[in-house]
């Protein structure tokens, strides 16, 4: 599970974040105060907001990156274009003004993620110049495509969010709530049943290969064979 350094002071808009992340399997730590965020260890990506009431946001950005190499998003009320400019230039990865929606954070957290990430990352599943590999699969997001063992598997659009969804996090349980609104909608109403059709003609077309397992009372989590 990714961890989160959400740094913001305004506790109304940081619980509203900290629980959508939630929704979409980060674990988030907060903290209000440039010194606490300081003091903080652990985590694996940065959401920074430049108002903070101990010091401000551009030299904590700074003094971040001094320490650590992850990617780090200002999130922040000032719309200028110069301290957006000047924000980049000490450090940060990406930049959201307020307000913002949790769909567009989530967006912005992978994209630095699979920038941030080595490209010859070991294990199972990894991402590389060619998408992502999970075994013998490979997805390639840029064209929409699974091949395995150099062999293509066609995928419907939302059978290709799906499987690309579970494979963002490798072995990560995501509930049935997060995947129909990461891949369907947020204001879904539609019957579940989708999402197990869906499901299961992924673990034919994909049988032998990756396995997406049930969890019980949770949801689902892609797994490598070996």
């Amino acid at each position: 599970m990714t961890k989160v350094l959400l740094v913001e002071d305004d506790s109304a808009i940081a619980e509203s974040l900290a629980t959508g992340l939630a929704r979409y399997g980060f674990a988030v730590q907060w903290e209000s105060t440039g010194s606490a965020a300081l003091a903080a260890s652990g985590f694996e990506v940065v959401l920074l907001d430049l108002g903070l009431p101990d010091m401000d946001g551009l030299d904590l950005c700074r003094e971040l990156r001094r320490h650590t190499d992850v990617p780090i998003i200002v999130i922040t009320a000032r719309s200028d274009e110069i301290d957006t400019v000047v924000g980049l230039e000490v450090g940060a990865d990406d930049y959201v003004s307020k307000p913002f929606g949790v769909r567009e954070i989530v967006a912005r957290v992978r994209a630095v993620l699979r920038r941030y990430r080595p490209r010859t990352a070991s294990g199972p599943g990894h991402a590389g110049e060619s998408g992502t590999v999970v075994g013998r699969m490979r997805l390639d997001r840029r064209a929409r495509r699974v091949y395995v063992d150099s062999r293509e598997v066609p995928l419907t659009l939302k059978e290709f969010d799906l499987l690309s969804f579970l494979a963002e996090d490798l072995g990560a349980a995501f509930t049935r709530e997060q995947i129909l609104e990461a891949v369907w909608d947020a204001h879904w109403h539609g019957p579940t049943r989708t999402l197990d059709v869906h499901i299961g003609t992924l673990r034919r077309k994909l049988d032998g290969v990756v396995n997406i397992e049930t969890v019980r009372g949770v949801g689902f989590r892609l797994e490598v064979l070996t």
